[in-house]
């Protein structure tokens, strides 16, 4: 399939989807969720894509938002689609068995945060900035931010950004949580495709299952959670991967996981 305002290409059993409106500071329009949407969905059913790369064109943003040239004239129900779409999109990918690292090269504001929020982890360039301005305009988040900034960095930080709009560096980002690591510019993306090429070769039920168990245990009572967890281990014990990296540990050597 052709997209026109996204770049999609897979190397070596990982995907990378690259937001491609670097003019626009790869500012996301309807026509550009959707497709988006496409690629998530592709990413999920295609069993040789073990992991996602998400990142955005050029040097200077990675997603600065809903582009609001589109966005400024839609009614209350033209807005809401739009949303809903964006929502959709980000849970879908949020839920899949594949796991998904944002890439965060340059400005990850509004939508974008919200967007690198809805990855499994974050890694950001040292250049990279983050912040909610959508208080600036008028409007609130609206693809998971006051939901998701919260759980990841806490009430009362997810307020101050939410409410103020500032924008923070990478640096304070990984201080309080909000991306995994930071790395030198020019590195980042390279340091990216290493960890990706790393969680390919796990073995890729077992990834599924974390992801399940973190993200549908997350808000359950602590004992329902722990027998959640229970449930997704045992049902690693169906495949094949479980019965190699068992054999392999045993035998000293290294696990030739298949996927399986």
């Amino acid at each position: 399939m052709k997209y026109k305002n996204i770049l999609f290409e897979v190397e070596d059993n990982v995907a990378v989807i690259t937001f491609n409106r670097s003019k626009v500071l790869n500012a996301i329009n309807f026509e550009t969720m959707l497709e988006f949407n496409g690629t998530i969905h592709k990413c999920k059913e295609d069993e040789n894509i073990k992991a996602v790369i998400l990142t955005g064109a050029g040097d200077k943003a990675f997603v600065v938002g809903a582009d609001v040239t589109e966005f400024k004239d839609k009614s209350p129900q033209e807005a809401m689609q739009f949303l809903e779409l964006g929502q959709d999109t980000l849970r879908l990918m949020e839920t899949s068995g594949k796991p998904v690292i944002a890439a965060v090269n340059g400005l990850a504001l509004g939508g974008g945060a919200e967007i690198s929020m809805a990855c499994d982890i974050r890694f950001a360039s040292d250049k990279a900035r983050f912040g909610q301005p959508e208080i600036l305009l008028g409007f609130i988040p609206g693809w998971g931010g006051t939901q998701r900034l919260a759980r990841l960095i806490g009430i009362g930080r997810a307020k101050e950004l939410i409410m103020s709009g500032e924008q923070i560096t990478a640096q304070r980002a990984y201080e309080i949580g909000l991306v995994n690591k930071v790395f030198p510019a020019e590195q980042l993306m390279e340091e990216t495709r290493k960890f990706a090429q790393k969680l390919a070769g796990m073995p890729s039920f077992a990834i599924k299952m974390i992801k399940y168990a973190i993200n549908y245990g997350y808000d359950l009572p602590l004992d329902n959670a722990v027998n959640l967890e229970i449930q997704c281990n045992a049902q690693c014990f169906s495949t094949q991967d479980l019965r190699e990296g068992l054999a392999a540990f045993l035998e000293k050597r290294k696990p030739n996981f298949t996927g399986k």
